[in-house]
């Protein structure tokens, strides 16, 4: 979680006089997502010990699509990239990726207040296997503008500034991202149909940690990793990219 915050005090530190771009943004929400993950694991007995279970399904879903709204940006991101080189209108990218993210928690949150009212063993599958379908455009998302981005930069100049340095990076995040959705698609999909794999229960806070270090926290530390590089001192008045 430390990662985060430093990194994102070094941007500001480093282009002060510059607003909160995309970059400033994807590492803000990464320092939350991971902040609330770090809250209930601290409190992961009386996660499971609160009298309402649907109050435990939020506070064990929410940080996830959190994760999604976080690196779905760096879709965005790439999406918008891809579509300027190629010459494709940019301006419904966004438009896209807000809508998308809001059906995704109106869907969720009307589940939840469903659970609340009426625990139903059925919804509560539909809503495992709605977390997993999740994890499942994510991965697509980064397969698709992950790959033709990568793609894309195989076909610029050799001499081309960068270009090696981009190829990796475009590479090494798409491998982590893809890898880290596909496991989580997999196994909340696999534990929605067989009970004694979840991974939703007070005896298993070892399995938990492992599985959240696998699919959130250390992805998250590559991600960041990768894109450590700061931005230029000086920059234009559009300035909107992660570096």
């Amino acid at each position: 979680m430390a990662l985060q915050e430093i990194q994102l005090i070094r941007i500001q530190l480093r282009v002060p006089e510059i607003g909160w771009t995309t970059q400033k943004v994807f590492h803000l929400m990464n320092f939350i997502v991971n902040g609330v993950r770090s809250i209930i694991f601290g409190f992961h007995a009386y996660v499971f010990l609160l009298q309402r279970k649907v109050y435990t399904l939020v506070l064990l879903d929410l940080p996830g699509l959190l994760f999604f709204s976080t690196y779905t940006l760096l879709v965005l991101f790439w999406a918008e990239i891809y579509h300027q080189a190629k010459h494709l209108p940019t301006d419904k990218l966004r438009t896209i990726y807000i809508a998308v993210n809001s059906v995704i928690y109106v869907i969720q949150v009307c589940i939840w207040v469903y659970l609340g009212i009426n625990d139903n063993p059925l919804v509560e599958l539909v809503s495992k296997v709605f977390i997993s379908a999740v994890s499942f455009i994510a991965l697509l998302g980064f397969l698709i503008y992950g790959g033709r981005l990568f793609v894309m930069l195989r076909h610029f100049p050799i001499e081309s500034k960068g270009r090696r340095k981009k190829l990796i990076e475009v590479g090494t995040v798409t491998a982590i991202c893809f890898t880290c959705f596909l496991i989580r698609c997999i196994v909340v999909a696999i534990s929605s149909f067989d009970p004694d794999l979840s991974l939703e229960v007070l005896d298993h806070p070892v399995l938990d940690f492992f599985y959240y270090m696998l699919t959130e926290i250390l992805p998250s530390a590559l991600v960041l990793f990768v894109l450590r590089k700061l931005p230029p001192k000086r920059v234009s008045g559009q300035y909107n990219s992660i570096r």
